[in-house]
């Protein structure tokens, strides 16, 4: 064991080294097995939605500025998830997996929210971007978006995730639902130098809707002389008027944060909303059909030989079969490119035309109407019609399956 350790610890060494000395996007850079985690980038996605009744809490919410503040309070939970859960789980942060083209999660959540379905898709590789739709049909609700990360190294590993959400619920005065789009924080790892990595938020993100109200949230880490690890001050007020303040929040993503109406200023117990502590809120439990039911391509049984791998701590086994699947990848999009075709996705699509959440409501949150389309391989929306050929589709065969893991992950 001493050795083992002794042998890790060199080899965090020699990674921090080369990633130091490397130009360019980190995301390209291959890691080496003894940091990676078992899970895909594509289940990520999932982490949008564990508490699904805080996700549906808006649709039930008659008053606008208050159902924008139950989305508000939405975001607010999901971050835990999204950026603390795993190194709390496993005493640090782990790389996950880079999703291969055309890579899919599939997912549902059934609770006191009725059922909410996940759908996660590789919809670029490169670059690399992973599409998503999480939606509550009872509700009402539904979330889509993508997201795309630029890593680069200055003292620590910087990310800018690139890339956006979009929010829909129901409008209980108008045929129109009301929409909500949600930019990405950036975040950066801390604890590198001594090997337990994790994740750190920093920057602002937003949350703007076409109600007319607006959501400014601003990250901060503990510094040398002051500060809590993970806090947040986030405020809500209408749209162009930020000094009008409806609501703030102060906290920690990822212990308890409370809900103030007014301004911070004037807090206290007399204008305490609402608070929220993780702790004593459970996650709902996120059902995933069995390995041998799921398509071939679906993550848990496409990466399950390296998963199996990384579990026994075999780097060499781990290594080789992330290999096969790399090399059929790369042989797969030769072949489309000979064959002058490209690869159709599932369940999302790149609209003809302009998107009018990004029209409407991009220039308030310094979003372009092409969504930064450049940098994640097309403007990303789920397909409705696609999905429902998706799901009309006949099950494969055993000697399909075989088949199409044979030519796509070299299995």
């Amino acid at each position: 064991m001493e050795q083992q350790q002794a042998n890790g610890g060199g080899s965090w060494g020699s990674f921090l080294k080369s990633i130091a000395s490397f130009n360019g996007d980190l995301a390209s850079l291959t890691a080496p097995p003894f940091i990676l985690s078992s899970t895909s980038l594509t289940e990520f996605s999932s982490y949008w939605c564990e508490h699904p009744s805080v996700f549906v809490a808006s649709a039930k919410e008659s008053d606008a500025a208050k159902r924008a503040l139950l989305v508000l309070k939405w975001f607010l939970t999901t971050l835990k998830q999204q950026y603390a859960s795993r190194s709390e789980q496993y005493g640090n942060e782990k790389k996950p997996l880079n999703p291969f083209l055309g890579e899919i999660f599939l997912g549902k959540w059934e609770d006191d929210a009725g059922t909410t379905e996940l759908i996660s898709e590789q919809v670029s590789h490169h670059p690399p971007a992973t599409a998503y739709a999480i939606v509550n049909l009872s509700a009402g609700v539904r979330l889509e978006g993508y997201n795309a990360q630029k890593a680069s190294f200055s003292k620590t590993i910087n990310i800018k995730q690139i890339g956006h959400a979009v929010l829909t619920v129901p409008s209980p005065s108008s045929r129109e639902p009301d929409t909500y789009l949600i930019t990405l924080p950036s975040l950066h790892i801390e604890g590198l130098i001594f090997g337990s990595p994790f994740i750190e938020l920093d920057g602002s993100s937003y949350i703007t809707s076409s109600t007319g109200f607006t959501a400014k949230i601003d990250y901060s880490g503990k510094g040398w002389l002051s500060g809590k690890k993970n806090s947040l001050t986030a405020t809500l007020y209408p749209t162009g008027k930020e000094k009008d303040v409806l609501f703030n929040v102060t906290g920690q993503w990822t212990k308890t944060f409370d809900i103030h109406s007014g301004p911070a200023k004037h807090n206290s117990k007399d204008t305490l909303v609402a608070s929220w502590d993780p702790a004593q809120s459970p996650t709902s439990e996120l059902s995933v059909a069995p390995i041998e039911k799921q398509h071939p391509l679906e993550s848990r049984r496409a990466w399950s030989r390296v998963a199996v791998a990384i579990a026994k701590g075999d780097l060499d086994a781990v290594g080789l079969e992330k290999s096969k699947i790399e090399n059929a990848q790369r042989e797969m999009r030769v072949k489309e490119k000979n064959e002058g075709r490209m690869w159709q996705r599932c369940y999302f699509s790149v609209p003809d035309a302009p998107d009018q959440v990004l029209t409407q409501l991009g220039p308030i949150v310094g979003l372009a109407e092409h969504g930064d389309a450049d940098k994640t391989g097309g403007l990303w929306r789920f397909d409705l019609k696609k999905t429902e050929k998706e799901r009309n589709r006949p099950l494969l065969s055993e000697d399909e399956a075989g088949k199409i893991a044979r030519e796509l992950l070299g299995q």
